[in-house]
């Protein structure tokens, strides 16, 4: 019972934040250097996100496989290609450096 409480409220919040951008995007004015620092907050938490992700991790053994395939996403994303594309090369440039054995 708890675990649907659980999703039934995570769901009412999702909706809630969803209908409440559109709702309330000519009521509230942000000014142009709050705007500025979240856009620049987002792209920190994702470069954040992306070193976490693809950095070694406590065993020591550091792995070519996974950086190579950030490395083919991150070129991807900077010449603006589709995420279903970045997604796509970046899983199978990793897929493919592990079956070779350069892992």
């Amino acid at each position: 019972m708890m675990l649907a409480a659980g999703i039934i409220a995570l769901a009412v919040g999702t909706y809630t934040f969803r209908w409440a951008g559109p709702a309330l995007r000519e009521r509230i004015r942000f000014p142009t250097r709050v705007v500025r620092l979240l856009e620049v907050g987002a792209v920190v938490l994702l470069a954040a996100l992306v070193a976490v992700t693809a950095l070694p991790t406590d065993s020591g053994h550091f792995e070519f496989a996974l950086p190579a395939g950030v490395l083919v996403a991150a070129l991807l994303a900077w010449r603006k290609q589709p995420i279903l594309v970045v997604i796509l090369a970046a899983a199978t440039t990793t897929a493919l450096l592990r079956l070779l054995g350069v892992a």
